[in-house]
């Protein structure tokens, strides 16, 4: 606990969103027997946001990214790290596909390359899958 205070360690609860976007709505004049179509150029947009909650000071972090994928973890990952540049990071996070990813894993070998496991500079913790007692924010 010492070292969450101090600032030493932070630990984040990391989850993300996709917001979709692109119904029509609306109104249009037009002949009540005829059908009238207006078109559409993208039926389906969307932005995913990566957002994490500092367990201690309740400080939320967010970052916008074009989709969920290990890109975009590993940015969100960059992105932690330069908001914590002088602190360990745990991460608490779901079991994503691409939190597990090949990608992610390797990113994450370099970060903590040569340190002991109880210095690494992110430890990535994961929820039990589908046990909302575990996971407070699905």
């Amino acid at each position: 606990m010492h070292s969450i205070i101090s600032g030493e360690l932070v630990v984040f609860f990391e989850d993300e969103c996709h917001l979709l976007w692109g119904d029509l709505c609306g109104y249009v004049w037009g002949k009540t027997n005829e059908r009238i179509e207006v078109p559409i150029t993208n039926e389906r947009s969307r932005q995913t946001y990566y957002g994490a909650v500092n367990i201690y000071t309740q400080q939320c972090l967010i970052q916008a990214s074009e989709t969920g994928n290990s890109d975009g973890t590993i940015a969100f990952l960059q992105y932690l790290l330069s908001q914590c540049p002088n602190s360990r990071i745990a991460l608490i996070w779901d079991g994503a596909s691409y939190h597990r990813s090949q990608e992610v894993k390797q990113y994450l070998e370099s970060v903590n390359q040569g340190l002991d496991e109880s210095n690494w500079k992110i430890t990535c913790i994961r929820f039990a899958p589908n046990d909302p007692k575990q996971n407070p924010i699905d």
